[in-house]
């Protein structure tokens, strides 16, 4: 296989020669094949020579129906075989990655009409994949062990044979699972606590298997933002333990829909711990040969991590919309940290002796002396309580306590936009108001290249944009359930509706479930029912089927009619959890700075879901009251609207 698409001059520069190679395949190539090539994509293209060529980090923000995909992958793949490491193409999440990857795909469409073989290879999330060791749990304790053990048995021979000579391959990914639930799924995938260090099937591990089989990839490595994070997150920390870093070394890094990024990195660069976890921990150390100074400490150690998260739930408040419950410290709670804290540093000193008697297992003693690292690093920062946010989430064995450092944007800057590479930020939606700035400072850009293109449609024919005409008709949740189900009798289905939260999605599946309303017999697909790239699938195969949905606000691509009603139940601001109570309050204009780009930046990629090809037609309805009359916010969404749309009265 040639080497490049192109034949490379060693006299010239690559990335000027690999733009030349770009420019012909958007002029001759892909028109040849049939492709409408437009302006803005040709504009982008040149843009982003620059970057590549600069080593710089670039916003590029393209409107629908540009083609920007195709254009960071020709990029990528050039320049991923000039330096000989591939390029990672960061996508929002799991469903986009899909997206990217489908047989009919952009990798396999330019693949196929470029005669390339484009080595593209998938690096999923650790929570996307079958833990062996929680199938075995659930096995044991699930009243409904049939339906389980029918799962294990599905799994290849070499899970459970230890005959040599055996060949291994990835398995146990989400996507072969799509019947299961989400909350099913959440009782047999991975974990942040499970100690994958120990495990005794860590090297038949689906996902280990998968890891090894990403790493050779020699083009492209497709992840989501949550893995990128968690790999830059903890890539000094595996190294440490002599792991290898969760990707290879890579030349350039696109962050597909790259607006989404902040709540990723805000995700992975936390600390999360659970008394269960800690106790289980720290008692091994009592299964060696220790000294009894240290055996006491252990005890109390367990007593005081108990007290101490039992001081947690008493101070945790519940948040409307979402499942953080914010933490309200004072004195009390405080104190119960210091003491545990302490007893951690005693614990830590006399490990130092331990490990100098060789009586402890040296692995094992490593895995116990991180974990006591990081909990030490996660509860100092309430040495400071401006240092930090932090929240508390509810399970079935205890509280999960979250502890993320304010300096999310130091690490970024020195660890990911400190780097001499070329990064692309590639959405719709990247600009507020014309301007970069919104991401850029919430992520600590300081330089960077900018452009905007628009959409080449035309919407003011292709789309209509509806909002009540009296507020008071959908003003609670009836009245927007009445509304909604007179959109979809009109349309006959053929709709997604984008929910703002989960306990929306919840009431309205209820309620259809309870006939409080009269909808159209079609077939409801619903967020959390099945696994997300079944759903999506079987959407858009069933034309007149209604998708329901809290994460589908970006990335979901369904041409053609099965896609011409998009409800927007309630404006999406973002929640009133800890994260973003935090942002708030070190905005001078809270409302302003916070809540309104996050709810534009948002609103603009829901309608976008609406108009994927020039022949598509149909119809916006944002529910609810904020719109009614003129307001603020009316004026606001009026100006992120496609160009020559208006807002309509719905009757």
């Amino acid at each position: 296989m040639e080497r490049y698409p192109f034949t490379y001059d060693p006299k010239r520069p690559f990335v000027q020669q690999a733009g030349e190679w770009v420019a012909d395949v958007f002029y001759d190539v892909l028109p040849e094949a049939g492709f409408e090539i437009r302006d803005e994509q040709i504009y982008m293209a040149f843009q982003l020579e620059k970057a590549f060529a600069e080593k710089k980090t670039i916003f590029a923000e393209a409107g629908v129906g540009t083609g920007k995909t195709l254009v960071y992958l020709l990029y990528s793949v050039c320049y991923a075989r000039y330096t000989r490491r591939p390029a990672v193409i960061a996508c929002a999440d799991e469903s986009l990655i899909e997206q990217l990857v489908k047989p009919e795909g952009d990798i396999a469409k330019l693949a196929r009409h470029l005669g390339l073989h484009i080595d593209a290879r998938l690096g999923k999330s650790p929570d996307q994949y079958l833990c062996l060791r929680k199938l075995d749990d659930v096995r044991l304790r699930d009243e409904e062990g049939v339906r389980w053990d029918d799962l294990a048995a599905g799994l290849p021979d070499f899970v459970y044979s230890t005959a040599p000579m055996q060949s291994f391959h990835a398995y146990g990914d989400r996507k072969g699972y799509p019947e299961l639930t989400d909350e099913e799924w959440s009782r047999i995938n991975w974990d942040p606590f499970q100690d994958c260090f120990t495990c005794d099937r860590r090297h038949r591990c689906g996902q280990t298997l998968s890891r090894d089989h990403y790493r050779q990839a020699a083009d492209l490595i497709i992840c989501s933002h949550d893995y990128y994070m968690e790999h830059v997150w903890t890539y000094e920390g595996r190294k440490r333990e002599g792991q290898l870093p969760l990707l290879p070394e890579h030349c350039a890094v696109v962050f597909d829909e790259g607006h989404l990024l902040e709540s990723a990195a805000m995700k992975a660069l936390s600390y999360k711990m659970k008394h269960v976890v800690f106790e289980e921990l720290i008692t091994r150390l009592l299964q060696g040969e220790i000294r009894e100074s240290l055996a006491v400490l252990i005890d109390e150690a367990i007593v005081q991590s108990e007290a101490m998260f039992a001081a947690f739930g008493r101070q945790s408040r519940s948040v409307a919309g979402s499942d953080r419950k914010e933490i309200v410290l004072d004195g009390a709670l405080l104190t119960e940290v210091h003491r545990f804290r302490s007893l951690l540093t005693s614990i830590e000193e006399e490990l130092v002796f331990e490990s100098e008697l060789y009586t402890l297992n040296e692995y094992e003693l490593r895995i116990v002396e991180e974990h006591l690292e990081m909990m030490q690093k996660a509860l100092h920062l309430f040495e400071r309580s401006e240092a930090l946010i932090c929240w508390a989430v509810d399970g079935p064995d205890g509280l999960t306590l979250s502890i993320m450092p304010r300096t999310v944007k130091e690490v970024l800057q020195e660890e990911v936009f400190g780097a001499k590479m070329p990064i692309v930020f590639s959405s719709a939606t990247l600009s507020v108001q014309g301007s970069f700035d919104y991401v850029a400072d919430s992520l600590g850009i300081e330089s960077f290249l900018s452009f905007s293109v628009p959409s080449p449609y035309d919407y003011t024919d292709q789309m209509k944009v509806l909002t009540p005409a009296d507020s008071r008709s959908t003003a609670d949740f009836n009245g927007k359930l009445e509304a909604a189900a007179r959109l979809l009798s009109e349309s006959g289905g053929r709709a997604l509706i984008l929910f703002n939260g989960r306990e929306e999605l919840r009431r309205f599946k209820q309620e259809l479930a309870a006939g409080t309303v009269e909808v159209p017999d079609v077939p409801f697909y619903f967020e959390g029912d099945q696994e997300i790239s079944h759903l999506i699938s079987a959407f858009q195969r069933e034309e007149t089927s209604v998708l329901c949905a809290v994460s589908l606000w970006e990335g979901l691509d369904v041409p053609g009619p099965a896609l011409s009603n998009v409800i927007v139940w309630s404006l999406p601001f973002p929640p009133h959890d800890p994260v973003f109570t935090a942002k708030r309050k070190e905005a001078a204009a809270p409302f302003e700075e916070v809540d309104m780009p996050y709810m534009l930046l948002r609103l603009r990629q829901g309608i976008g879901r609406l108009i994927r090809s020039r022949e598509d037609r149909g119809i916006v309805a944002i529910l609810g009251e904020e719109l009614a009359g003129s307001t603020p916010v009316r004026e606001q969404v009026l100006a992120v609207l496609p160009e020559g749309v208006t807002l309509q009265a719905l009757s």
